[in-house]
């Protein structure tokens, strides 16, 4: 089973790249796409059925060889590993990038995005999903009133899961469209109610049971690990509605724990 589905956060990620392929798909082919940081692979037989072949990376060596053998026997799906600051792919190779929260992770996002446009071919689509710097009050009150005085922060909530910065979705804009992408779709990712259901409990959760919980090259694999399966668990419904109360109420406000982006590269 992937319990991880059971959370709002992670569930409304896995939605909003579920639900935007399932729209794009009606619009147009992809051939060949790459999923930039796929971690424990749960996310690649969703992507792949949307396209003719898909390469799945991470710098995570112990992550890439779980995902290898959670997909095993899946067609058109390869695995390497790679650094997303210095991909070896050639210029112009994908028509389609997948990046699940992997942006404020790699030390230099604006280096990231730079290599994302540079693997994208023209008119080419990425989605790219990070947790926000305007994350709202109720997700990590401690963080959010030490950012009133400076740069202090702990190392839980909105900064826990191995995150030493955030990203400003203004920021991102920003250096999608200074290397020529254009931002053709955003969305808010989990508004003040589920940020008020998951307040540093699930920072906590992560560091305990999760693999490769900084989601870092070097991490071991702890023994209290849970690895997750590519089953939906029956209580998703349950979350789903807990998404669908909060985007009716908070999907339009500025502080949202994650950001959703689609960009197109310029023809």
């Amino acid at each position: 089973m992937n319990y991880k589905l059971l959370f709002p956060t992670y569930r409304n990620r896995y939605l909003f790249v579920k639900n935007s392929l399932n729209k794009l798909a009606k619009e147009q082919k992809f051939e060949k796409a790459l999923n930039l940081g796929t971690g424990e692979g749960d996310y690649d037989q969703m992507i792949v059925r949307h396209c003719s072949h898909l390469t799945s990376c991470d710098i995570n060596e112990a992550d890439i060889a779980y995902a290898k053998q959670l997909n095993a026997g899946v067609k058109n799906l390869d695995y390497q590993v790679e650094d997303a600051l210095n991909l070896s792919f050639e210029d112009n190779t994908f028509d389609l990038i997948i990046s699940v929260d992997v942006i404020e992770h790699v030390g230099q996002p604006e280096r990231m995005v730079e290599e994302i446009c540079r693997v994208l071919r023209p008119g080419g689509i990425a989605m790219v999903t990070f947790p926000s710097l305007d994350f709202p009050i109720t997700y990590d009150p401690i963080n959010r009133v030490l950012s009133w005085f400076g740069n202090k922060k702990i190392p839980q909530g909105a900064y826990a899961f191995g995150h030493e910065y955030l990203i400003p979705p203004k920021g991102f804009r920003a250096w999608s469209e200074g290397n020529g992408m254009i931002v053709v779709g955003e969305k808010n990712l989990s508004g003040y109610l589920i940020a008020l259901m998951e307040m540093y409990w699930t920072g906590i959760i992560q560091r305990i049971f999760k693999a490769n919980a900084d989601n870092l090259s070097g991490d071991e694999v702890k023994k209290t690990a849970l690895r997750p399966s590519v089953q939906e668990p029956a209580l998703a419904k349950i979350t789903d509605i807990l998404i669908a109360i909060d985007n009716l109420l908070f999907s339009r406000t500025k502080h949202s724990v994650g950001k959703g982006f689609i960009i197109e590269k310029k023809s």
